[in-house]
């Protein structure tokens, strides 16, 4: 399932990696050399990493860290989602607050934030356990980024997964280091990007919800 919910092209960082999924010694192969060329990119900044107690080790760590931890969704496969009957049911089914953390395509710097994702299963449709949605955000967030992309990732994934839905809304708000860090410097600004389709674009009182519940969800967790 994980290869058909990819929408860019392979290779691209905020795509898969060739050969994907990656096996844990291909894994393990690609930490040795990406340690060796993040040596070289530090020596080429004039760092005498080699010889600094503190930065010694830093190829290798930052290595594993891409490879297991911040791109990981390039290289594993997200787990089994198995989708079940809606019984019936055809309400909005929504999940706000979910957080996010990716990586800038263009600085590697951290974007973090929340996630609201909805969806309506019709009668005939179906649902998923509840965390799945948090794992598919993980799986697509994982890796590297823009956030415009990362919202249409996550609502096809929903799309395709929950078959029969009757519309699906994803929205991210998301602060990036590359706007706080570097730049203009600007602390505490934030984005927000939203992705909408069936009844969540074509009628107001599905959106009016969508967005309430997560002004909601806002005031809760104050």
């Amino acid at each position: 399932m994980s290869k058909e919910l990819e929408l860019v092209k392979v290779g691209y960082a905020n795509g898969v990696a060739p050969g994907f999924p990656l096996t844990d010694k291909e894994k393990w192969d690609m930490v040795e050399v990406a340690a060796q060329k993040y040596g070289e990119f530090l020596t080429a900044l004039g760092c005498d990493w080699q010889n600094d107690p503190n930065s010694s080790d830093t190829p290798r760590r930052v290595a594993k860290a891409y490879v297991f931890d911040l791109w990981k969704g390039r290289y594993d496969a997200m787990t089994e989602i198995t989708a079940f009957p809606s019984d019936g049911y055809n309400g909005i089914v929504q999940e706000s607050n979910i957080p996010v953390t990716s990586m800038c395509s263009h600085h590697h710097q951290t974007i973090g934030g929340r996630v609201s994702i909805a969806y309506v299963p019709s009668e005939n449709g179906k649902v998923v356990g509840l965390s799945k949605l948090n794992r598919i955000v993980e799986h697509f967030g994982r890796r590297g980024a823009i956030q415009e992309q990362l919202t249409v990732a996550i609502h096809n994934a929903i799309n395709k997964i929950c078959e029969g839905n009757l519309g699906v809304a994803v929205m991210i708000d998301a602060t990036h280091n590359c706007v706080s860090c570097r730049g203009v410097k600007h602390q505490g600004a934030s984005m927000q990007t939203a992705k909408l389709s069936g009844c969540f674009l074509e009628e107001d009182a599905a959106r009016a919800e969508f967005y309430k519940n997560i002004e909601l969800s806002g005031r809760c967790h104050k």
